[in-house]
């Protein structure tokens, strides 16, 4: 049976795509190029926030601004994309998408242009009715304005949504558009963050779906 929420936007880094490691060290190495601390994946886990230039400021003990921030994207980017490579989907990735009954999409703040064929090798393009990243040179900000904007292109209302991610920012998101939002303490965020928020929260994706299944 189709559940009232029939469509299921899936977030991509540290939800479907297992990076956590990669994320991590490819932070430390935008930290180092400015003289900054390397983090753990726990302290990342718990200090990771967006927008991203924050977090980076937390870090390096001194404010980021926008040039500031567009060379430590691009260094992190570009660590990121040299160990791209090693990283698998969850474990039970597939059996997660599997188990929606619904129409399901997938939308990720990595560059659109870079997304769409890495979802492919993966092989998971043909379960999504829409793959939306990224559309701009510099990232960094909230996901709220790239949901409604891949809702609005998918012919959706947020009342006919459910998101599952692995960050705070996902449940703002939603929350920005009427949706409903299953978090996943698998990923990026650490999972005692994740569950100081009202949100129903999952230690596994298949268990994320099922809890998607029963939102109102």
């Amino acid at each position: 049976m189709t559940p009232a929420r029939h469509h299921l936007v899936w977030d991509w880094n540290g939800t479907l795509l297992n990076d956590l490691d990669l994320v991590v060290r490819a932070t430390n190495t935008a930290f180092a190029s400015a003289g900054g601390p390397a983090v753990t994946a726990d302290e990342h886990r718990i200090r990771f926030r967006r927008p991203i230039a924050d977090y980076y400021a937390e870090m390096l003990g001194r404010a980021v601004d926008a040039e500031a921030f567009g060379t430590l994207d691009r260094i992190f980017h570009d660590a990121y994309r040299a160990g791209l490579t090693s990283c698998a989907l969850a474990d039970d990735a597939t059996a997660a998408i599997a188990a929606w009954p619904g129409s399901q999409s997938l939308l990720s703040m990595w560059f659109h242009d870079e997304l769409v064929p890495t979802v492919h090798t993966y092989g998971l393009t043909p379960h999504f009715a829409r793959v939306d990243g990224l559309r701009s040179a510099v990232g960094g900000g909230p996901k709220a304005e790239w949901l409604a904007k891949h809702l609005a292109e998918l012919g959706l209302s947020g009342s006919e949504v459910v998101l599952i991610g692995d960050s705070v920012d996902d449940a703002d998101a939603a929350l920005s558009v009427g949706a409903r939002c299953v978090l996943y303490t698998g990923g990026l965020t650490h999972p005692e963050t994740l569950r100081t928020t009202p949100h129903p929260v999952a230690d596994t994706l298949t268990q994320a779906v099922t809890l998607a299944r029963t939102l109102p």
